[in-house]
């Protein structure tokens, strides 16, 4: 099947036609939460400060660690505490300095012509809808998240050094979300046979900012069972799948500093792809994938069809309230 690229997202024709989604050529980028690292060691030391011990599976012949995973892995401190933002933050143990990759993001246009601008977009979309809706929902100051961190091979960071293989993650002491962006190539399409398309990344991103929200609220600090499919942990995850939803629904009303409209058209093929996303990273379907079998008591951020359910939750309800998991009596 042929796919066409348009602002970073793939879009797969539908019925003969190819989706039209579009950031909106007038808005203003702004690049400076977003950045890269370029290529960096992958290893060494003790690896990263996971919450719970990661677990290896073979697929095509490759080590997937699985990953407190795609799209979704929280990274602790290493000392049980989340790490609010604040304070000044330590760039030395980074792996590099900033490449300078987002610096010709400027517009909308652009970002409707490169994958990396494309980034940017959905980065500002995200804080522009966060910046309104946490203050209107609950009464919290808005912090956002230091920065968005691409990197290649690996990279050093308060939570420890992370390899490509750990997927996108937010680590609370930084503030800041980390990807390798060939992770959604070379695992989530090629060895967990997810979707390659339409609003795989931003679903990803979404998620991750759910995440930094989660420090905000505190409910980071709520975790204290880590495996099982009723834990703290798969709760944890389920509610920022949900707040990715959120977003999702809203997107389309986030704006630039100046007013003009950020992503001009979200259609219903996008979403789509976030769900079969959502159903990729499920535990159930990594573990069988992995292994052959399903353990839920192995499970740490919830099966295919949780993760699907909680995304469309955020979408059609847009609450806080709606994606209370940790008080939700069934996952």
């Amino acid at each position: 099947m042929r796919v066409v690229s348009l602002g970073g997202w793939v879009l797969a024709p539908n019925d003969g036609k190819v989706c039209d989604v579009r950031f909106n050529p007038k808005a203003r980028l702004d690049t400076r939460r977003v950045s890269d690292r370029g290529r960096g060691r992958s290893g060494g030391g003790s690896g990263v400060a996971l919450p719970g011990k990661a677990v290896g599976g073979g697929i095509g012949g490759v080590l997937i660690v699985v990953l407190f995973l795609v799209a979704t892995q929280i990274l602790g401190d290493g000392t049980g505490g989340s790490g609010l933002p604040g304070g000044s933050l330590d760039t030395g143990r980074f792996s590099g300095e900033d490449t300078e990759r987002y610096a010709n993001c400027r517009t909308g246009s652009d970002a409707n012509e490169d994958v990396d601008c494309a980034r940017v977009a959905v980065e500002n979309s995200l804080y522009d809808y966060w910046s309104e809706t946490l203050p209107d929902q609950a009464g919290l100051t808005f912090q956002p998240e230091r920065d968005v961190v691409t990197f290649s091979g690996g990279v050093a960071t308060g939570c420890g050094n992370a390899s490509s293989a750990v997927g996108p993650f937010y680590c609370p002491p930084d503030a800041t979300i980390y990807l390798d962006t060939t992770f959604f190539r070379d695992v989530l399409d090629r060895q967990l046979n997810g979707p390659s398309g339409a609003f795989v990344e931003p679903y990803v991103l979404a998620h991750e900012y759910g995440h930094h929200i989660q420090n905000l609220t505190g409910a980071t600090d709520d975790v204290r069972t880590r495996q099982g499919p009723e834990s703290d942990a798969v709760r944890l995850e389920l509610q920022a799948d949900c707040y990715a939803g959120m977003w999702a629904g809203r997107a389309t009303s986030t704006d630039d500093a100046s007013g003009q409209a950020l992503i001009a058209n979200l259609t219903q093929d996008d979403i789509a792809q976030a769900v079969a996303a959502a159903k990729a990273v499920g535990d159930d379907r990594i573990q069988k994938a992995g292994s052959g079998r399903v353990d839920p008591e192995g499970w740490t951020h919830g099966s295919a069809a949780q993760r699907v359910r909680w995304f469309m939750t955020g979408y059609e309800q847009g609450s806080l309230e709606a994606c209370d998991t940790f008080s939700a009596s069934s996952l």
